[in-house]
């Protein structure tokens, strides 16, 4: 399976490819079509499998693809929270 068919956008996909990276793995497999749909994730795997990239390419490809609705006054609105009880981070 290809990064082409996890339906990330073109800008993305080039911007993966250009880091040299052929095929997601099955982390990636596994996660991105699930944060793609907006659902809650929760996933672990060994350190240098490719998790930062599995919450992290579909969050950006959702990003740029929706614009943000306006936050109150003086607050920014969040568009993604990210929770990652991790040594590496």
């Amino acid at each position: 399976m290809s990064f082409e068919s996890l339906g990330l956008s073109a800008e993305i996909l080039r911007a993966v490819s250009e880091q040299g990276h052929t095929e997601p793995t099955p982390i990636q497999l596994q996660a991105i079509p699930v944060v793609l749909r907006g659902v809650d994730l929760h996933a672990g795997a060994q350190t240098g499998t490719g998790k930062t990239a599995a919450f992290s390419l579909p969050i950006l490809h959702i990003l740029s693809q929706t614009r943000s609705p306006g936050a109150a006054p003086g607050r920014p609105r969040i568009r993604a929270l990210i929770l990652l009880p991790t040594r590496e981070l």
